[in-house]
């Protein structure tokens, strides 16, 4: 009979010979521990045991890194305008939800349109929602 712990992991070593925890070094290798990181995320949390609770912890710090390294520098050279539909994109953002974010779903159209400009107060909410720097959204 298996102990709790040996249960674990099993079922940490398990995802690791599916998709092994190394350092994701290319697009194509994000993109695949992206998609592998999905079949675990969509699971509800409390279905994950601690194994592959430790598993996920691991693989989304390692997605993370590579976003932090790559990506950002990415967003960092494009207009604030691409940059935000970029971030909205990433995040699965609609524009009820932009609306919603800076309390005015016109105003969202707009800037989304191109035809008014960000405020510092929006540009404050943007930076705070998808974590980057505020300097992002100024021209």
């Amino acid at each position: 009979m298996k102990t709790k712990t040996q249960k674990i992991r099993d079922s940490y070593f398990d995802l690791v010979r599916q998709f092994p925890l190394v350092s994701l070094k290319s697009k194509e290798q994000y993109e695949s521990a992206l998609e592998f990181l999905k079949t675990l995320a969509i699971r509800n949390e409390s279905s994950l045991d601690e194994g592959e609770k430790a598993y996920l912890d691991a693989l989304t710090q390692f997605v993370g890194d590579y976003e932090d390294k790559h990506l950002r520098a990415e967003i960092g050279q494009m207009k604030p305008l691409d940059a935000l539909k970029y971030l909205m994109r990433e995040n699965d953002m609609k524009p009820i939800d932009l609306g919603s974010l800076l309390g005015n779903r016109g105003l969202a159209s707009q800037i989304l349109h191109g035809k008014r400009a960000l405020s510092k107060t929006h540009i404050r909410l943007l930076s705070e929602r998808f974590k980057v720097e505020p300097g992002l959204f100024f021209d």
